[in-house]
């Protein structure tokens, strides 16, 4: 890969939710895996070195990760733009500093307008008033603020979900973009074994993820594809020595939970 301009950090498995389509299959249980603090910052220093652009911090659950207002200055330092994609279930005052600054972005999931729906998805009493609450909190701090409404409707465990209830819910706070993504066939979400048919066709083109584990993989939701282990082979090594998984046959757009699209142009972003 020659032209990285984006990467996913999957910095934690773990997850306070326990959302039935979780692509990650991320939950209370999860771990922070094996990756410490310092290969998160050699990782961040590789891709900025690689000429990506901007990151975007996931999970699980990324505020979760006790050094996650770290890893935020690490990057912003290495000249990155930042976007964190929080459930915002919790956001203490470390945490609300970091995404103060400048550079930095949030982006969030919400279900339904009623707390039932939201949290018949979520698994979590509560989970619906506190994201809402912290999602009025960081637009009232002019922190910028993006959310997907996903489509969930389709599994067997919701009847029909107000997502269109869900999306003026959120213009309502002041939620400027609001985007509309479908159930992922991915992880939880899965019926059966992953499929390249949940995937753009365009892994591997100008955007990497990196595991927990350290494992790299071409997209978030092509998971069963290895290109390397960071613990093993440097981020650059890796992406300029493994062969390109090439073209694949897909069916669906590469928008996932909202948010840009894996254009050449438009990095994608969960």
């Amino acid at each position: 890969m020659t032209d990285l301009r984006f990467a996913w950090l999957e910095i934690t498995g773990k997850c306070q939710l326990s959302c039935t389509h979780c692509y990650a299959d991320s939950g209370p249980h999860g771990t922070e895996g094996t990756l410490r603090t310092s290969d998160w910052f050699r990782v961040i220093d590789d891709v900025a070195e690689l000429g990506a652009q901007s990151v975007q911090f996931i999970g699980g659950e990324p505020t979760l990760h006790p050094d996650l207002p770290a890893l935020v200055d690490r990057a912003l330092d290495a000249g990155l733009t930042v976007e964190v994609f929080s459930n915002l279930v919790h956001v203490g005052p470390r945490l609300w500093d970091a995404f103060s600054r400048p550079g930095v972005r949030l982006a969030t999931s919400y279900y339904s307008d009623t707390a039932a729906q939201h949290e018949a998805i979520t698994g979590r009493r509560g989970s619906h008033a506190r994201t809402r609450a912290n999602i009025a909190e960081a637009l009232g701090r002019d922190i910028p603020l993006r959310a997907g409404v996903i489509d969930v409707s389709s599994s067997d465990f919701i009847g029909r979900q107000r997502t269109h209830a869900a999306q003026a819910d959120l213009m309502s706070l002041g939620v400027a973009q609001v985007g509309v993504d479908s159930l992922r066939g991915v992880g939880r979400g899965a019926n059966a074994s992953p499929s390249a048919d949940q995937l753009c066709g365009r892994c591997g083109h100008g955007a990497v993820a990196i595991a927990p584990t350290g494992e790299v993989w071409p997209c978030v939701f092509a998971r069963w594809i290895s290109l390397g282990n960071i613990l093993d082979t440097d981020l650059p090594t890796i992406l300029s020595t493994v062969a390109s998984p090439g073209p694949v046959t897909a069916g669906t757009s590469c928008w996932p939970q909202g948010g840009g699209s894996c254009a050449p142009n438009d990095p994608p972003r969960l």
